[in-house]
């Protein structure tokens, strides 16, 4: 087209995204001086509060409340433009600042700010730039075996305690009994099978002496991590395995 149509209908509601392309006063100021490469250094005042009273009224005639902080940072624009007109008093040791200096100093600062928070946004973030993936291990699940209740360890010990004074004969002597050697023998026997029941690792023959170093044995083992005791239900049998019987 080479011209605007005469009957082309522009929403009220069109502005408003014109509005919120700016973040406050300052932003809508470093915008005009940025987009006429002026130096922030020396604004050329006249123009950029031509400029900005521009912006300002085209707010007021449409969001009121809006144009609220905008009119503030106009009537420091007026006042600076003002105190640049008034005629200066000869040289003097107490000559006065350029009436812009505070304002330059916001407008770098800001700017500052500005580039600083784009940076941060150029970072990659979770959710935007890539998302977070969990893996579940199938494998690391199926060692997971149940835990065996104390109660029933308690009570599977006393049977076998049990078993083993009906077999037991009247014997007088001394005998030193060690705890290692046992943990060895249960290690040999636990290597030939998966699972072994609990029961089956004592020798009732041997007398209760032998139950008692056997048992601390087993103890030993699962607390240094060589053995797992499992049990798949409430009251029911007791197992025992290598801790490493599956990496094997």
């Amino acid at each position: 087209m080479a011209e605007m149509p005469k009957d082309l209908y522009i929403p009220p509601e069109a502005l408003e995204v014109f509005l919120e392309a700016f973040e406050g006063p300052l932003d809508l100021l470093l915008y005009l001086i940025r987009r006429q490469n002026l130096d922030v250094l020396n604004i050329p005042m006249a123009e950029v509060t031509r400029q900005y009273m521009a912006y300002v009224e085209l707010m007021r005639t449409r969001q009121l409340e809006l144009a609220a902080e905008y009119l503030v940072m106009a009537a420091v624009l007026i006042e600076i433009k003002s105190r640049m007109l008034l005629p200066k008093p000869g040289a003097s040791a107490d000559e006065e600042h350029d009436p812009r200096a505070e304002l330059v100093r916001r407008l770098l600062e800001y700017e500052q700010i500005k580039l600083a928070a784009r940076k941060l946004n150029e970072l990659p973030l979770a959710g935007r730039d890539f998302a977070l993936v969990q893996v579940w291990l199938e494998q690391a699940a199926a060692k997971c075996l149940p835990e065996v209740d104390l109660d029933d360890l308690r009570t599977a010990w006393l049977a076998v305690v049990q078993r083993a004074n009906v077999t037991r004969h009247h014997r007088i002597g001394r005998e030193e009994l060690s705890v290692r050697e046992h943990m060895s023998r249960i290690l040999r026997l636990l290597r030939s099978e998966v699972f072994a029941e609990f029961d089956k690792l004592f020798e009732l023959a041997q007398g209760l002496p032998e139950l008692i170093v056997s048992f601390l044995a087993i103890l030993e083992l699962a607390r240094e991590r060589l053995v797992e005791i499992s049990q798949q239900a409430p009251f029911a049998p007791i197992y025992v395995k290598l801790a490493h019987a599956d990496e094997a």
